[in-house]
């Protein structure tokens, strides 16, 4: 039973990995045996997270696309697959947020939250897919968020979203788990990211977090790398469709 969380031989696509969590969930899964594909929209941001990764000599490559862009999509998974090999792991990892009081909510933002958050994942969860139902394998874990289950006032929108992305998550289950996938998500809690560096510079805020997360503190990068290998790794081999909130118990306690 030691090779259960042993990732060595398959290739890992994390899209938004050029920084934040996606770029932890990559490092930890490289370090775990994956080779990983690096996957971005700037060319330079994607540039750097590769080679930070192959200084550790670690497996990794880029691979620059917007996920929003269906077209796009399918023709880089279908890149990825032809010239560097089958895709063994997705992390649909790929977010963006914005805050503002849901009756002043710009519109052109509700749009961009969507697209992103939501219709990302289906495009690129769909693309891989495609290429694992015919090999009967494969692990996709999507990301979503405490707000996945709760809500707060300003992003109501994102609320939307990640509460999509775990029905989603469900969906894909029901579709895809005959094939023998695994379709499961992560949904952090308040982790120290630029995602959350308007909430990490509000003292306000990170004093009301603390004394609301039974753990007493904001959550780091690297404490989500041990859920994400689970999941992408033989010990999950009968979990399918399921959200696990790495959250320091925020989701249980009142």
């Amino acid at each position: 039973m030691s090779g259960l969380f042993d990732l060595t031989g398959r290739l890992a696509l994390v899209t938004g990995s050029a920084q934040g969590i996606g770029q932890g969930l990559a490092k930890g899964l490289a370090e775990h045996g994956a080779a990983v594909v690096v996957n971005g929209r700037s060319v330079d941001k994607v540039a750097r997270s590769v080679a930070a990764l192959t200084d550790l000599d670690l497996a990794a490559e880029g691979s620059v696309f917007d996920v929003v862009d269906a077209a796009a999509v399918e023709a880089e998974v279908d890149r990825i697959e032809k010239e560097i090999g089958p895709i063994d792991i997705l992390v649909n990892n790929a977010g963006v947020q914005f805050r503002k009081p849901l009756e002043e909510f710009p519109d052109e933002e509700w749009q961009r939250l969507l697209q992103t958050n939501v219709t990302g994942v289906f495009n690129v969860g769909k693309a891989v897919a495609k290429r694992m139902i015919p090999r009967r394998r494969g692990k996709i874990i999507n990301i979503g968020s405490v707000m996945s289950e709760l809500a707060r006032a300003n992003i109501a929108p994102y609320t939307a979203t990640k509460g999509a992305v775990r029905n989603l998550t469900r969906g894909m289950c029901a579709d895809w788990a005959k094939y023998g996938i695994q379709i499961n998500a992560i949904s952090p809690g308040f982790f120290r990211t630029k995602l959350n560096k308007a909430l990490m510079d509000d003292p306000e805020f990170s004093i009301w977090l603390e004394k609301r997360t039974p753990t007493g503190r904001w959550g780091e990068v690297e404490e989500l790398v041990g859920a994400a290998v689970f999941l992408a790794s033989d010990a999950s081999s009968f979990v399918n469709g399921q959200t696990i909130y790495v959250d320091g118990g925020l989701t249980v306690s009142v």
